[in-house]
């Protein structure tokens, strides 16, 4: 075990409120440690967000230690600790049974000794423990030398490790590409292990979607999903994607399908949710590729609106929420973006109209990703989506009419002067004068909207 002082810069880290809880526990008999994520963040010089402490102490003394104190799991040993409105987990040490159900023990076990609490824990540099008041480090699996070598290593035997809680397949993944790091041989091989994946077929949707959006936040999230990939994971929650394996596209592409998807999805914006559209943007080629005899080569036709079908699927299947599902399905539906500069005004306008304003921003960002994932250069598809951009950004600031709440004669106003009542027809009349008002923009004034709604009433209405 390595046991000794913390670096300066450590120690300072903490807050002065943990160390206040630290203090409380010891001048009740009792002692406190910070552990977990803060302090792999601390030891990477990262600022920390959430702060855990590792207490001797049982749940119900920490009730009555502190004056403000939620119960938030203490059939588990957790509670929350408030101080000046933050919360902060206090946990008490413990071993665990069997998890049956591949997330929580059977049992708990409440312990003294924190090198026994750090034994459960899934990787070395996530079983590190400080003692702020004696500035003591314990690290009794090698974590700092891990972190330090970039190095995921299960603590004791793997494959126990994975078989006790499935998620930690996906846990390795995520922290190798956030990380930077390799998988030790050894955990690599247990993440693919039999028990292993019997144990990740019980975890929740909820807990994997969760997962994958944090991978999300990795400079390569490619890294994680490549290893998610290969355990065998990936087979589980989202076998659609792994139809792109190996899958050829055409000759503007250097990938299959698979390699231009990790690409694509590193050459993304570190949003999370584009990120997951830029993971399901292709997930219809597959399924529509065919061969040209004219050409010799593969044609994916309308790949983007079976993809779109497919992506709401898989979402609703991980229960993604409607806002995130929704955004996704539009950016996967739309993402195919071949723009000339021989494009009119009108033209851009209606690609405005097309992606949604909103949505423009996604689209355009996912098409500059979709240019850098082909694995050859692209410097005029770049410079093109380039020229789009700033002409879309002109539209924009123009302040173009692109829905009918935008135009000069609302709803309410043309039902008045053309004697309608609330029907199908007026939508009809409304889309008609966007259309208008799309190729000329100075059509958009209440007399010409008029003149034309008019026109458009009287030929629908005529028998």
């Amino acid at each position: 075990m390595s046991d000794g002082a913390a670096p300066p810069t450590i120690f300072n880290a903490i807050p002065p409120d943990v160390v206040g809880i630290c203090q409380r526990l010891r001048d009740k008999g009792k002692r406190g440690w910070v552990v977990g994520g803060c302090v792999r963040d601390l030891l990477r010089g990262r600022q920390a967000k959430d702060w855990d402490v590792a207490t001797d102490a049982h749940p119900e003394d920490v009730l009555r230690f502190f004056r403000k104190v939620i119960p938030t799991g203490i059939q588990h040993g957790t509670v929350t600790v408030l101080i000046k409105g933050k919360p902060y987990e206090v946990t008490t040490l413990r071993g665990e049974g069997s998890y049956h159900d591949g997330r929580r023990p059977s049992e708990v076990v409440f312990l003294e000794d924190i090198v026994e609490d750090l034994a459960r824990r899934d990787f070395t540099f996530n079983a590190i423990a400080i003692d702020p008041l004696e500035g003591t480090l314990i690290d009794p699996f090698g974590g700092q030398r891990d972190l330090a070598a970039h190095v995921v290593r299960a603590v004791g035997e793997p494959i126990e490790r994975f078989a006790e809680d499935g998620l930690r397949v996906l846990r390795a993944a995520r922290f190798a590409a956030l990380l930077d790091c390799e998988v030790e041989p050894r955990t690599l091989a247990a993440m693919g292990d039999a028990r292993a994946l019997a144990t990740y077929a019980k975890v929740s949707v909820e807990r994997i979607h969760d997962e994958w959006m944090k991978t999300m936040g990795a400079r390569r999230p490619s890294v994680a999903f490549e290893l998610i990939r290969r355990s065998g994971t990936l087979a589980i929650t989202c076998p659609e994607l792994l139809e792109g394996v190996g899958c050829e596209q055409n000759q503007w592409h250097g990938y299959d399908v698979w390699g231009h998807t990790m690409a694509v999805l590193d050459a993304c914006p570190p949003d999370a949710v584009l990120r997951l559209a830029a993971l399901l943007h292709d997930v219809g080629k597959p399924r529509t590729r065919e061969l040209s005899e004219k050409t010799q080569d593969y044609t994916f036709y309308q790949h983007e609106v079976v993809g779109a079908d497919m992506a709401d699927a898989i979402l609703r299947r991980l229960k993604t929420s409607t806002e995130h599902r929704k955004r996704v399905v539009h950016v996967v539906r739309h993402h195919l973006v071949c723009y000339s500069p021989e494009w009119s005004d009108a033209a851009v306008r209606r690609f405005i109209r097309r992606s949604l304003p909103e949505r423009i921003d996604d689209l355009l960002e996912l098409a500059c990703a979709d240019a850098l994932g082909k694995g050859r250069p692209v410097d005029e598809e770049l410079a093109a989506l380039g020229e789009l951009r700033r002409r879309v950004d002109a539209v924009l600031a123009a302040g173009a009419a692109l829905k009918p709440g935008d135009l000069a004669l609302d709803g309410r106003e043309l039902m008045v002067e053309l004697g309608l009542v609330p029907g199908p027809l007026v939508g009809v009349i409304q889309r008609a004068l966007v259309e208008l008002v799309t190729d000329d923009p100075e059509a958009n004034t209440r007399e010409r909207l008029l003149e034309a709604a008019r026109e458009l009433a009287a030929k629908e209405l005529s028998p």
